[in-house]
Parts: structure tokens; C-alpha cells; sequence
């Protein structure tokens, strides 16, 4: 947009005002200029942001964004000259939030940068702080996903997540439902795992009355019910080969029929599939149609394993318990946090909930101690499902700390016996851990980095 210099400022101010999305106008020097009414009551409904900076209001930073290793989309703005988006996290009246921040400036006749127009969204179902619904996270890989759905929500391109089993799949196709255009309509999920191949077409499209033995009345599908909103199709890679091009036709001609029906259905529905296989690999062997995986996998999504966001356990983690025990403070003492970090989770964020859910049940003082672990998490290696030490006597405390020395050293080699690097992994500073690993005998192991 551009506006002449001598132009009053008044009429910007009144110009984001009229718009019914969270907006901000700021100068070059990142002072907030005017906030309009739908910004003041999402993000200050306590006090007025105008002569503060944005990175002040919205981070709580003194410093610009990029100064502190955040992306900055005024940066890329005044090269550009054009709109740039980033994902930030801001400080809500709400708690910490991801929002997607658009941000336009505004030039002079002579092409000059003068001012910036911001939009904010908060991406619902998703928390940078511990929360009882949704998705929570804060890690790097978890925030490039974020962004990635953000970007895409909006338009109507089919998405393809790809993740492990256990890494919230389906929460991130609500996500993506949530924040797309159609979110007041349905969100509609199908485990394509469970479906055999004479269920496959009756259950997505539907059938009519005698259609087949027992088919006693019209029965409406899947496809049908999601009609104006979102089919989610989880574990897309199980789809039986024979019914994958039944799929591929459905969603290159936008119409169906019933099973036993003539009639043509037309189909309105955003796609969002789903799957842990290697579906490249799948077309290569020929168990998977190529025409149909590039038809849904215009827009890939890594959805991150929790290896791969370990600075999101413990947030994770307390986010659960308060799922599973609502209503129930409970902390988690450090012993029980520092196995909690350094597990690996094949099971990724479902493993996690079962074992705090678990603990949650072992713990009647509402704290969660090593002890209430599995044997698996407080030493690795051992059996899964297996009882971790008992509470009580001296032998139960002489393996409790076995079990969490052999946890340190386990977790020590992992780092490349690197301190440093353990120790903010852990969240506890490096002398709190050179006192842990020197009371168990395992500072001989640290690699050197460059201090002691």
C-alpha cells in the first residue's frame, strides 16, 4: 500500500480501526502508532500499547526480535517492500500463544518505507505454555511445523502430514481445520488402518438400502458427513491398493456415488491425510498409486517426534497431567524430570501421556518422584512395561540411584560426553550437573569444551 508523505496520519489510524482483524500500526523505530479495537481486546484489554514498542508489548523483549533470535518479518519488509509473514510467540492476556503475524508496509509516493500495518492470529489449539487442550510446545521443530500450518491453513490445498505413530497427527489436522475457512463446518476423521477393503467404500461413500445383504436402510458417508468442512484420512498409507484409485477419483472429479446408488454426489471437502509409512518408497514397490500421492502431497507437513523437540517434555508433560488429573496440582520433582528428558519415546507424545497418567496414579502427594516411573524411563534399557524400584528401605534407595546414575551416564554418552550440552538439554545449569555426575563418579567421561 502506499500513501502520500503529507498524508495525516489519521487516516491510517482510522483505516485499521474499520478492519475487523487484530492490526497494529508502527513506525520505523518499532513504536506502535495505533492499535485497533479487535487488537486491543484479543492482546491489551488492560491497558493501552500505543508509545510502547512492539517487541516490548509483544514479547517482553528490550531489544528488537532479531536481536534475540527471533525471525523479524519488518526486516525482510524493507527489503522486499512487500508483505512478509513470521510465526512469533507473544505474551496474551491468555498466556504465551504462536501467532501468525502478516506484515505490510506502508510507503510514500517516492517509494519510501514509512510505517507498517501488522495483523495478528493466534493459531487456536496451540500453546506455548502448559495447557489442558490442544497442542503445546515451544521447541524449534515444533514451531517450523506451526508455521508451516499457519501458512497453508487458509487456502483450500490438500495437506499430507507425515510422523510417527504417537506424534498428534490428528491434533494437527484439527489445527489445520480450526484455522482454515471452514472451520465452523465439520471435521470429519477416518482411520483408513481399520478399514478393509469391502468396508472401504460403503464407510466413505455410503450406501443405499438393499444395496448388499444387510444394507437395511440408506446409510450416508464419510465423505457426505464432512460436507463443507475437513476429511481428515489418518494412516492414508493402509489404504488397500485395489480402493486407492476410487480415492484418486474422488478427489480429481469432486463427486461420488453411493454404493448400490446412480445418482452422482458432488463432494465439498478439504483433504488432510495422514500417515507414518514412507509413501516415496511405497510408490517405488508399486504399493502405493503415484498419481494418488501426488494428489495429496501438494503440501508435506513434518509433524517433529519428540526426540526431536526435547526441550518440549517437561511442558508436555505437565500440559497431560493436567488433561488426564484435572483439578490435580501435581509437580514433578527433579530426579523425575531429568529421566523424563533424557527417555527417547517410541511412542512419542501418546507414551508420554501413558506414563504421566500412570505416575499420576502411583503418586498420592500429588508429586511425581523417579519411583513412579517405569523401569524403562528411570533406566534405560530395561524391559518396558517393567516395575521400576519400589518406595521404602534401603535397598529400594540404593536403586533408585543406581537407576539414575546409569540414566546420567546414559544420557552423558548421548551427548558426546559434552556437560554442556547435557546440562541445557536437562534445564539445570552446568554446576548443578558437574555436582551430580562427580557424586556418582561419571566426570571422567565429559569431553572437554574448552573449559572445565
Amino acid at each position: 500500500m502506499t500513501r502520500n508523505s503529507s498524508e495525516p496520519l489519521a487516516e491510517l489510524v482510522s483505516f485499521i480501526e474499520s478492519l475487523a482483524e487484530p492490526r497494529i500500526l508502527t513506525d520505523l523505530d518499532y513504536r506502535i502508532l495505533a492499535a485497533n479495537k479487535a487488537y486491543r481486546e484479543a492482546y491489551a484489554p488492560h491497558g493501552s500499547v500505543v508509545g510502547r514498542h512492539c517487541y516490548e508489548v509483544s514479547h517482553h523483549y528490550a531489544v528488537p526480535c532479531d536481536e534475540v533470535g527471533e525471525s523479524c518479518p519488518r526486516r525482510a519488509a524493507l527489503v522486499s517492500r512487500r508483505t512478509e509473514q513470521a510465526l512469533h510467540i507473544h505474551h496474551t492476556p491468555r498466556g504465551d500463544e504462536h501467532v501468525q503475524v502478516e506484515l505490510n508496509p506502508v510507503r510514500d509516493d517516492s517509494g519510501d518505507v514509512r510505517y507498517f500495518v501488522e495483523r495478528m492470529q493466534s493459531l487456536p489449539r496451540a500453546r506455548a505454555a502448559v495447557s489442558s487442550e490442544g497442542l503445546a510446545g515451544r521447541a524449534p521443530r515444533f514451531r517450523e511445523m506451526l508455521e508451516l500450518v499457519a501458512r497453508v491453513a487458509p487456502s483450500e490445498t490438500s495437506v499430507l502430514l507425515l510422523g510417527e505413530t504417537g506424534t498428534g497427527k490428528e491434533m494437527v489436522a484439527r489445527l489445520l481445520h480450526e484455522s482454515s475457512r471452514r472451520a465452523t463446518a465439520p471435521f470429519v476423521a477416518v482411520d483408513c488402518s481399520g478399514l478393509t477393503e469391502t468396508l472401504f467404500e460403503s464407510e466413505l461413500f455410503g450406501h443405499e438400502k438393499g444395496a448388499f445383504t444387510g444394507a437395511t436402510a440408506r446409510k450416508l458417508g464419510l465423505v457426505e458427513a464432512a460436507s463443507g468442512g475437513t476429511l481428515f484420512l489418518d494412516e492414508v498409507g493402509d489404504i488397500p491398493l485395489a480402493q486407492q484409485v476410487k480415492l484418486l477419483r474422488l478427489i480429481e472429479s469432486s463427486s461420488y456415488r453411493r454404493v448400490g446408488g446412480v445418482t452422482p454426489l458432488r463432494a465439498d471437502f478439504r483433504l488432510v491425510a495422514a500417515t507414518h509409512r514412507d509413501l516415496r518408497r511405497m510408490v517405488l514397490e508399486g504399493s502405493f498409486r503415484s498419481d494418488l500421492y501426488y494428489r495429496i502431497s501438494a503440501y508435506p507437513i513434518p509433524v517433529p517426534t519428540l526426540r526431536e523437540r526435547r526441550d518440549d517434555i517437561l511442558l508436555l508433560a505437565e500440559s497431560l497431567l493436567a488433561r488426564v488429573r484435572p483439578g490435580r496440582p501435581f509437580v514433578i520433582d527433579e530426579a523425575a524430570r531429568r529421566a523424563l528428558v533424557a527417555y527417547d519415546y517410541p511412542g512419542n507424545v501418546r507414551e508420554l501421556r501413558n506414563i504421566v497418567e500412570r505416575a499420576s496414579l502411583l503418586a498420592d502427594d500429588e508429586c511425581i518422584e523417579l519411583r513412579h516411573l517405569p523401569a524403562e524411563v528411570v533406566t534405560p534399557g530395561a524391559p518396558v512395561g517393567a516395575v521400576a524400584p519400589s518406595a521404602g528401605g534401603e535397598a529400594s534407595g540404593r536403586a533408585l540411584r543406581s537407576a539414575e546414575r546409569d540414566a546420567l551416564a546414559l544420557a552423558l554418552a548421548r551427548h558426546d560426553g559434552s556437560r554442556r550440552a547435557l546440562a541445557e538439554t536437562l534445564g539445570i545449569s552446568e554446576r548443578t550437573l558437574y555436582r551430580k555426575l562427580q557424586a556418582y563418579g561419571l566426570n571422567q567421561r565429559r569431553r572437554e569444551d574448552g573449559h572445565s
